[in-house]
């Protein structure tokens, strides 16, 4: 459906370079990266706002580089929605419809259409500066979606709302896109949205692609030290890994051997995720093959999930519930054990 092929973009200081992607049909496809990154920045290359210096854009087996937004056939959302406030939602959403002069009785069917899919059809006669941040958005995502774009490009569409409101939201981008299969490219730099709508993840980082996979590929099996922090694994350690028993091998993290499944020997980079470690007041009687004792150095409260950092040294993060937090007991100063398996540890 999209083929990014070595495309370099410059910007003064700032280089996008060698951004290799391919995009399925009606695939909902994430790029993730920290702020400045250089996600805002692909993204408005491959719609043609940005002047390309190399590589080439492909959309159905077109090549479309430098054309125009409307020629491609690509609908924007940005952060902002940027929607017009002398206008109604009606107004709004009929834009690119009427720039493409339809007819008024198609102009006005597609629009109740679109309005019933993102559900906001007792909004259309309101103004845009009346609506809820919410509803502005899913004004902005209708106007999109109701010109039929072969690809839709979402700028951080979410950043901008409230932990609840961007919750539903994401329930609702995916229904939506369920419903119309438009092939989707959505900006971030909040991994846990990536996970929740993403089919894959491309992971930016200063102007290159550090990894492409799926969420759980990201999470789990990140390709560097990079995407493992950005993925917030927290437990990242150097080490050797030489030959152990019963198809592990044992990585010495300074003092502390830790048995992994990896074919990797030599010095090593390896990541932990803090909910893969469970942690007890005594030994657990499992089938892990990692079981330490240490002790509780800090705390981090969240809300409804606690990190507790268990030191052996070196430290370990564990992510535990607070209900679990009360049942344990845990405290600073007091010991506890932490236990894993060999296969949760990744090195790379």
């Amino acid at each position: 459906m999209i083929a990014i092929k070595k495309l370099k973009v410059n910007l003064g200081g700032f280089t996008l370079q060698d951004i290799n992607l391919d995009i399925k049909p009606g695939e909902y496809f994430i790029i993730l990266g920290p702020t400045g990154a250089g996600k805002t920045v692909l993204l408005e290359a491959i719609a043609g706002l940005y002047p390309v210096l190399e590589g080439e854009v492909w959309i159905n087996g077109r090549e479309v580089t430098k054309l125009n937004p409307e020629k491609k056939g690509i609908g924007i959302v940005y952060q902002d929605q940027a929607l017009f406030p002398h206008l109604s939602v009606e107004g709004n959403i009929a834009f690119g419809l009427r720039l493409r002069k339809y007819p008024k009785q198609e102009i006005k069917a597609k629009i109740a259409a679109m309005a019933e899919t993102v559900g906001i059809p007792h909004l259309l006669k309101r103004s845009p500066v009346t609506l809820s941040g919410g509803e502005r958005q899913k004004v902005a995502l209708a106007r999109a979606l109701v010109t039929e774009p072969k690809v839709l490009l979402l700028d951080e569409p979410l950043g901008a709302l409230d932990p609840e409101t961007r919750e539903r939201m994401q329930r609702e981008l995916r229904e939506v896109h369920r419903r119309l299969k438009v092939t989707t490219i959505h900006v971030t730099h909040d991994f846990e949205e990536a996970v929740a709508l993403g089919h894959r993840v491309a992971v930016l980082n200063d102007g290159s692609i550090a990894q492409v996979g799926t969420p759980e590929e990201f999470l789990r099996q990140p390709s560097s030290e990079f995407v493992a922090r950005f993925a917030l694994s927290r437990n990242i350690f150097t080490g050797r890994a030489e030959d152990g028993e019963n198809g592990c091998a044992l990585i010495d993290i300074g003092g502390v051997r830790l048995r992994a499944i990896t074919e990797s020997r030599g010095e090593v980079r390896l990541s932990l995720r803090p909910e893969d470690i469970l942690i007890s007041q005594e030994p657990l009687q499992s089938t892990a093959r990692n079981c330490f004792q240490g002790m509780v150095t800090d705390i981090a409260d969240r809300g409804s999930v606690v990190y507790v950092t268990v030191t052996l040294p070196p430290d370990f993060v564990c992510l535990i519930t607070r209900q679990a937090l009360d049942e344990l007991e845990l405290r600073k100063g007091v010991r506890a054990w932490i236990t894993f398996k060999a296969s949760a540890i990744h090195v790379f």
